[in-house]
């Protein structure tokens, strides 16, 4: 079953610099083993040592999140969508203590 597999700018030196690649499966998790044997190294950008997926990395099968369904074993299909989609973070974008009292944001 090839499932089309959307791989995240941050991952893609993994798979040749390319943003989307099939991979093979009829779980989301055969789907990772697949592409893990075509492109060696990605399986531990995605999992931990227990080979649980890492807490900064969401999974989606046509925009459901895997978590909400049956986790890595979530039933994929010919033609389905898998989406790597790593968790952001952020803190004020630079705004310093001046402008953020200019603004009134926050506290000084």
């Amino acid at each position: 079953m090839a499932v089309l597999v959307q791989i995240p700018a941050a991952l893609q030196k993994w798979t040749r610099q390319q943003s989307e690649v099939h991979a093979e499966g009829g779980t989301v998790q055969a789907v990772l083993a697949d592409l893990e044997r075509c492109f060696p190294g990605m399986q531990a950008q995605l999992c931990d040592d227990q080979g649980a997926i890492r807490k900064f990395i969401n999974l989606y099968v046509n925009d459901e999140d895997i978590r909400f369904l049956d986790g890595t074993q979530t039933a994929v299909k010919d033609g389905d969508a898998l989406a790597i989609i790593p968790a952001v973070a952020g803190g004020s974008g630079g705004i310093d203590r001046q402008d953020r009292k200019a603004r009134g944001v926050g506290s000084t």
